[in-house]
Protein backbone atom coordinates (compact mmCIF):
# COMPACT_ATOMS: atom_id res chain seq x y z
CA UNK A 1 0.00 0.00 0.00
CA UNK A 2 1.44 3.44 -1.15
CA UNK A 3 1.63 6.89 0.54
CA UNK A 4 -1.53 8.76 0.25
CA UNK A 5 -3.41 5.69 0.31
CA UNK A 6 -6.38 4.79 3.18
CA UNK A 7 -6.75 1.74 4.50
CA UNK A 8 -10.04 0.55 3.89
CA UNK A 9 -12.12 -1.30 6.51
CA UNK A 10 -12.38 -5.17 6.28
CA UNK A 11 -16.05 -5.70 4.25
CA UNK A 12 -18.37 -6.43 7.56
CA UNK A 13 -16.03 -5.13 10.26
CA UNK A 14 -17.99 -3.40 13.43
CA UNK A 15 -17.50 0.51 13.46
CA UNK A 16 -14.98 1.56 15.91
CA UNK A 17 -16.11 4.20 18.75
CA UNK A 18 -13.12 6.23 20.09
CA UNK A 19 -13.60 7.48 23.65
CA UNK A 20 -12.37 10.41 24.57
CA UNK A 21 -11.24 10.29 28.10
CA UNK A 22 -9.98 13.45 28.44
CA UNK A 23 -13.43 14.85 27.89
CA UNK A 24 -14.99 12.27 30.44
CA UNK A 25 -12.83 13.26 33.16
CA UNK A 26 -13.38 17.32 32.61
CA UNK A 27 -16.95 16.70 32.49
CA UNK A 28 -16.56 14.67 35.72
CA UNK A 29 -14.47 17.58 37.17
CA UNK A 30 -16.99 20.10 36.46
CA UNK A 31 -19.40 18.38 38.06
CA UNK A 32 -17.23 17.82 41.27
CA UNK A 33 -16.62 21.32 41.28
CA UNK A 34 -19.98 22.00 41.02
CA UNK A 35 -20.68 20.11 43.75
CA UNK A 36 -18.34 21.72 46.05
CA UNK A 37 -19.33 24.78 44.97
CA UNK A 38 -23.24 23.72 46.63
CA UNK A 39 -21.77 21.65 49.45
CA UNK A 40 -22.91 24.62 51.50
CA UNK A 41 -26.29 25.01 50.02
CA UNK A 42 -27.11 21.53 50.47
CA UNK A 43 -25.86 21.32 54.20
CA UNK A 44 -28.53 24.14 54.87
CA UNK A 45 -31.02 22.45 53.04
CA UNK A 46 -30.78 19.68 54.97
CA UNK A 47 -30.36 21.13 58.15
CA UNK A 48 -34.00 23.25 57.12
CA UNK A 49 -35.54 19.81 55.96
CA UNK A 50 -35.02 18.01 59.25
CA UNK A 51 -35.96 21.29 60.84
CA UNK A 52 -39.43 21.13 59.49
CA UNK A 53 -40.04 17.06 59.74
CA UNK A 54 -38.82 17.89 63.49
CA UNK A 55 -41.42 20.40 63.57
CA UNK A 56 -43.82 18.28 62.01
CA UNK A 57 -43.28 15.61 63.98
CA UNK A 58 -43.61 17.57 67.09
CA UNK A 59 -46.68 18.96 66.05
CA UNK A 60 -48.35 15.42 64.81
CA UNK A 61 -47.74 14.53 68.80
CA UNK A 62 -49.37 17.26 69.68
CA UNK A 63 -52.08 17.00 68.00
CA UNK A 64 -53.04 13.54 68.42
CA UNK A 65 -52.51 14.09 72.35
CA UNK A 66 -54.47 16.73 72.50
CA UNK A 67 -57.41 14.92 70.34
CA UNK A 68 -57.03 12.03 72.31
CA UNK A 69 -57.62 13.64 76.00
CA UNK A 70 -61.53 14.75 73.99
CA UNK A 71 -61.78 10.88 72.77
CA UNK A 72 -60.83 11.48 69.09
CA UNK A 73 -58.09 9.73 69.12
CA UNK A 74 -58.79 8.91 65.23
CA UNK A 75 -58.75 12.42 64.47
CA UNK A 76 -55.66 13.21 66.31
CA UNK A 77 -54.08 10.32 64.08
CA UNK A 78 -55.36 11.99 60.76
CA UNK A 79 -55.10 15.49 61.19
CA UNK A 80 -51.90 14.76 63.03
CA UNK A 81 -50.39 13.02 59.72
CA UNK A 82 -51.71 16.03 57.70
CA UNK A 83 -50.17 18.73 59.38
CA UNK A 84 -46.50 16.85 59.63
CA UNK A 85 -46.62 16.18 55.64
CA UNK A 86 -47.84 19.65 54.97
CA UNK A 87 -45.15 21.05 57.03
CA UNK A 88 -42.47 18.22 55.58
CA UNK A 89 -43.39 19.56 51.94
CA UNK A 90 -42.63 23.32 52.56
CA UNK A 91 -39.41 22.46 54.13
CA UNK A 92 -38.96 20.21 51.08
CA UNK A 93 -39.75 23.45 48.75
CA UNK A 94 -37.39 25.83 51.01
CA UNK A 95 -34.53 23.00 50.74
CA UNK A 96 -35.03 23.06 46.72
CA UNK A 97 -34.71 26.53 46.34
CA UNK A 98 -31.38 26.96 48.86
CA UNK A 99 -30.18 24.26 46.48
CA UNK A 100 -30.75 25.70 43.36
CA UNK A 101 -31.21 29.65 43.59
CA UNK A 102 -32.29 30.14 39.83
CA UNK A 103 -35.34 28.18 41.28
CA UNK A 104 -38.10 30.39 42.22
CA UNK A 105 -40.95 29.59 44.51
CA UNK A 106 -43.40 30.57 42.41
CA UNK A 107 -42.37 28.22 39.89
CA UNK A 108 -42.44 25.23 42.10
CA UNK A 109 -45.95 26.17 43.41
CA UNK A 110 -46.80 26.38 39.71
CA UNK A 111 -45.62 23.00 38.98
CA UNK A 112 -47.37 21.39 42.61
CA UNK A 113 -50.91 22.96 40.74
CA UNK A 114 -50.03 20.95 37.64
CA UNK A 115 -48.79 17.98 39.31
CA UNK A 116 -51.86 18.40 42.17
CA UNK A 117 -54.33 17.66 38.91
CA UNK A 118 -52.50 15.45 37.54
CA UNK A 119 -51.93 13.14 40.87
CA UNK A 120 -55.80 13.85 41.38
CA UNK A 121 -56.96 11.97 38.60
CA UNK A 122 -54.55 9.17 39.21
CA UNK A 123 -55.79 8.48 42.22
CA UNK A 124 -58.93 9.93 42.43
CA UNK A 125 -60.75 7.19 44.86
CA UNK A 126 -58.41 7.01 47.42
CA UNK A 127 -58.39 11.13 47.41
CA UNK A 128 -61.96 10.69 47.55
CA UNK A 129 -61.91 7.57 50.39
CA UNK A 130 -59.61 10.10 52.65
CA UNK A 131 -61.37 13.08 52.31
CA UNK A 132 -64.22 11.35 53.11
CA UNK A 133 -62.57 9.86 56.12
CA UNK A 134 -61.71 13.36 57.11
CA UNK A 135 -65.17 14.65 57.00
CA UNK A 136 -66.50 11.91 59.00
CA UNK A 137 -63.84 12.37 61.90
CA UNK A 138 -64.68 16.08 61.87
CA UNK A 139 -68.52 16.07 61.97
CA UNK A 140 -68.80 12.40 63.86
CA UNK A 141 -71.77 11.41 62.53
CA UNK A 142 -71.13 7.96 64.71
CA UNK A 143 -68.05 6.83 66.88
CA UNK A 144 -65.81 3.94 67.76
CA UNK A 145 -67.97 1.13 69.53
CA UNK A 146 -71.28 2.38 68.27
CA UNK A 147 -73.60 0.05 66.32
CA UNK A 148 -74.46 0.83 62.92
CA UNK A 149 -76.12 -0.68 59.53
CA UNK A 150 -74.80 0.43 56.27
CA UNK A 151 -76.42 -1.31 53.45
CA UNK A 152 -76.58 -4.90 54.04
CA UNK A 153 -73.45 -4.76 56.64
CA UNK A 154 -74.71 -4.52 60.60
CA UNK A 155 -72.49 -4.30 63.38
CA UNK A 156 -70.35 -2.53 65.97
CA UNK A 157 -67.24 0.15 64.32
CA UNK A 158 -64.04 -1.05 65.11
CA UNK A 159 -62.07 1.62 63.64
CA UNK A 160 -62.20 4.63 61.27
CA UNK A 161 -59.24 4.39 58.82
CA UNK A 162 -58.27 7.53 56.26
CA UNK A 163 -59.37 5.23 53.52
CA UNK A 164 -62.03 2.69 55.39
CA UNK A 165 -64.25 1.96 58.18
CA UNK A 166 -63.77 -1.21 59.79
CA UNK A 167 -66.91 -2.74 60.80
CA UNK A 168 -67.51 -5.94 63.31
CA UNK A 169 -70.50 -7.97 62.14
CA UNK A 170 -72.25 -9.46 64.87
CA UNK A 171 -72.08 -12.73 63.34
CA UNK A 172 -67.83 -11.83 64.15
CA UNK A 173 -67.00 -11.21 60.20
CA UNK A 174 -65.12 -8.05 60.17
CA UNK A 175 -66.51 -5.96 56.44
CA UNK A 176 -64.00 -3.06 55.58
CA UNK A 177 -66.35 -0.44 53.84
CA UNK A 178 -65.17 2.41 52.17
CA UNK A 179 -65.25 5.56 53.53
CA UNK A 180 -66.78 7.54 50.41
CA UNK A 181 -69.67 4.56 49.90
CA UNK A 182 -70.81 5.68 53.82
CA UNK A 183 -70.13 9.28 53.14
CA UNK A 184 -72.75 9.86 50.15
CA UNK A 185 -74.86 6.69 51.10
CA UNK A 186 -77.58 6.30 53.89
CA UNK A 187 -76.44 5.17 57.28
CA UNK A 188 -78.45 3.86 60.38
CA UNK A 189 -76.94 4.53 63.74
CA UNK A 190 -78.39 2.27 66.16
CA UNK A 191 -76.48 3.35 69.38
CA UNK A 192 -76.96 6.78 68.47
CA UNK A 193 -79.67 7.25 71.16
CA UNK A 194 -79.23 5.35 74.81
CA UNK A 195 -82.56 3.02 74.51
CA UNK A 196 -84.40 1.74 71.48
CA UNK A 197 -88.66 0.32 71.01
CA UNK A 198 -89.04 -3.23 69.51
CA UNK A 199 -92.15 -4.88 69.03
CA UNK A 200 -93.87 -8.23 68.45
CA UNK A 201 -97.43 -8.77 66.82
CA UNK A 202 -99.45 -11.34 68.60
CA UNK A 203 -102.91 -12.76 67.61
CA UNK A 204 -105.67 -13.91 69.41
CA UNK A 205 -109.01 -15.73 68.87
CA UNK A 206 -112.27 -13.84 68.19
CA UNK A 207 -114.20 -15.21 70.79
CA UNK A 208 -111.86 -13.50 73.27
CA UNK A 209 -112.28 -10.02 75.15
CA UNK A 210 -109.69 -7.89 73.34
CA UNK A 211 -109.23 -5.27 76.37
CA UNK A 212 -108.39 -8.61 78.78
CA UNK A 213 -105.88 -9.67 76.13
CA UNK A 214 -104.46 -6.54 76.00
CA UNK A 215 -104.32 -6.04 80.11
CA UNK A 216 -102.50 -9.60 80.25
CA UNK A 217 -99.88 -8.52 77.77
CA UNK A 218 -98.96 -5.33 78.78
CA UNK A 219 -98.73 -6.58 81.76
CA UNK A 220 -96.34 -9.53 81.51
CA UNK A 221 -94.05 -7.49 79.06
CA UNK A 222 -93.86 -4.71 82.24
CA UNK A 223 -92.30 -8.00 84.05
CA UNK A 224 -89.58 -8.94 82.06
CA UNK A 225 -85.86 -8.24 83.32
CA UNK A 226 -84.69 -5.67 80.89
CA UNK A 227 -87.73 -3.75 79.79
CA UNK A 228 -87.82 -0.06 80.35
CA UNK A 229 -90.27 1.39 82.77
CA UNK A 230 -90.08 4.56 80.75
CA UNK A 231 -91.20 4.87 78.39
CA UNK A 232 -94.18 2.07 79.37
CA UNK A 233 -94.89 -0.94 77.31
CA UNK A 234 -98.08 -1.06 75.24
CA UNK A 235 -100.40 -3.58 74.20
CA UNK A 236 -102.52 -2.19 70.94
CA UNK A 237 -104.96 -3.97 68.76
CA UNK A 238 -103.31 -3.88 65.84
CA UNK A 239 -105.83 -5.82 62.59
CA UNK A 240 -108.66 -7.94 62.69
CA UNK A 241 -106.72 -10.90 60.14
CA UNK A 242 -108.97 -13.57 58.59
CA UNK A 243 -108.36 -15.82 61.87
CA UNK A 244 -107.16 -14.27 64.56
CA UNK A 245 -107.46 -10.54 65.96
CA UNK A 246 -103.66 -9.07 66.19
CA UNK A 247 -102.26 -7.16 69.42
CA UNK A 248 -99.09 -5.32 68.66
CA UNK A 249 -96.67 -5.01 72.18
CA UNK A 250 -94.53 -2.57 71.88
CA UNK A 251 -91.86 -1.87 74.44
CA UNK A 252 -88.40 0.11 74.94
CA UNK A 253 -84.86 -1.76 76.16
CA UNK A 254 -81.08 -0.42 75.70
CA UNK A 255 -80.48 0.33 72.36
CA UNK A 256 -77.24 -2.50 72.29
CA UNK A 257 -78.00 -5.43 70.08
CA UNK A 258 -77.84 -8.08 72.63
CA UNK A 259 -79.89 -6.01 75.08
CA UNK A 260 -82.52 -6.22 72.74
CA UNK A 261 -82.22 -9.86 71.45
CA UNK A 262 -81.82 -11.02 74.87
CA UNK A 263 -85.20 -8.96 75.83
CA UNK A 264 -87.66 -9.71 72.82
CA UNK A 265 -86.74 -13.44 73.98
CA UNK A 266 -87.97 -13.01 76.88
CA UNK A 267 -90.70 -10.94 75.95
CA UNK A 268 -92.26 -13.74 73.75
CA UNK A 269 -91.60 -16.49 76.24
CA UNK A 270 -93.94 -14.08 78.75
CA UNK A 271 -96.43 -13.27 76.43
CA UNK A 272 -97.09 -17.20 75.51
CA UNK A 273 -97.48 -17.87 79.17
CA UNK A 274 -99.39 -15.18 80.29
CA UNK A 275 -101.60 -16.26 77.27
CA UNK A 276 -101.94 -19.71 78.35
CA UNK A 277 -102.92 -19.28 81.96
CA UNK A 278 -105.67 -16.78 80.95
CA UNK A 279 -106.86 -19.46 78.56
CA UNK A 280 -106.79 -16.76 75.93
CA UNK A 281 -106.43 -18.62 72.55
CA UNK A 282 -103.64 -18.26 69.94
CA UNK A 283 -105.13 -19.89 66.73
CA UNK A 284 -103.52 -21.35 63.89
CA UNK A 285 -104.29 -19.64 60.27
CA UNK A 286 -107.83 -20.79 59.21
CA UNK A 287 -107.95 -21.92 55.19
CA UNK A 288 -111.22 -22.78 53.88
CA UNK A 289 -111.31 -24.80 50.43
CA UNK A 290 -113.78 -25.21 48.12
CA UNK A 291 -114.18 -27.91 45.67
CA UNK A 292 -116.98 -27.33 43.03
CA UNK A 293 -117.80 -29.29 39.47
CA UNK A 294 -115.91 -27.89 36.34
CA UNK A 295 -117.63 -30.02 33.62
CA UNK A 296 -120.55 -28.38 32.00
CA UNK A 297 -120.75 -27.28 28.81
CA UNK A 298 -121.28 -23.75 29.09
CA UNK A 299 -117.44 -23.64 30.82
CA UNK A 300 -116.11 -23.52 27.38
CA UNK A 301 -118.14 -19.95 26.53
CA UNK A 302 -116.87 -17.32 27.86
CA UNK A 303 -119.73 -15.62 27.96
CA UNK A 304 -122.12 -18.30 29.54
CA UNK A 305 -119.26 -19.45 32.25
CA UNK A 306 -120.46 -19.77 35.89
CA UNK A 307 -117.39 -20.70 37.61
CA UNK A 308 -117.46 -24.09 36.75
CA UNK A 309 -121.03 -24.46 39.44
CA UNK A 310 -123.19 -27.20 37.75
CA UNK A 311 -126.56 -26.20 35.93
CA UNK A 312 -129.95 -26.46 37.70
CA UNK A 313 -130.93 -30.08 37.27
CA UNK A 314 -127.95 -31.22 36.43
CA UNK A 315 -126.73 -34.08 39.45
CA UNK A 316 -122.73 -33.87 40.22
CA UNK A 317 -120.88 -37.16 39.46
CA UNK A 318 -119.79 -39.26 42.73
CA UNK A 319 -117.23 -41.93 42.66
CA UNK A 320 -120.43 -44.40 42.44
CA UNK A 321 -121.17 -43.45 38.90
CA UNK A 322 -120.63 -45.79 36.26
CA UNK A 323 -118.82 -44.65 33.14
CA UNK A 324 -120.73 -45.30 29.96
CA UNK A 325 -124.45 -44.62 31.30
CA UNK A 326 -126.85 -41.51 31.48
CA UNK A 327 -126.52 -41.04 35.13
CA UNK A 328 -128.29 -37.65 35.01
CA UNK A 329 -131.75 -37.50 36.85
CA UNK A 330 -135.22 -38.48 35.26
CA UNK A 331 -137.45 -35.21 34.50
Amino acid sequence: MGKGQSAEAPTGSKEQINADLDQAITQVDSWVDGAIRLLPNICVALVILLVFYLIGQLSRHLISKQLTRRDRANLGDVLGSLVKWSLVLVGFLLAATIVMPSLKPGDLVAGLGVGSVAIGFAFKDILQNWLAGLLILLRQPFEVGDQVKVGEFEGTVYRIETRATLIDTFDGQRVVIPNSDIYTNAIVVSTAHSSRRSEYEVGIGYGDNIGDACEIIRAAVTGVDGVLKDPAPEALPWELAASWVTIRARWWTLSKQTDITHTRSKVVHAIKEALDAANIDMPFETQVHLFHNQTDDSDQDPGRRREGWPAMGTRVPTAGDVPGQNNTPEK
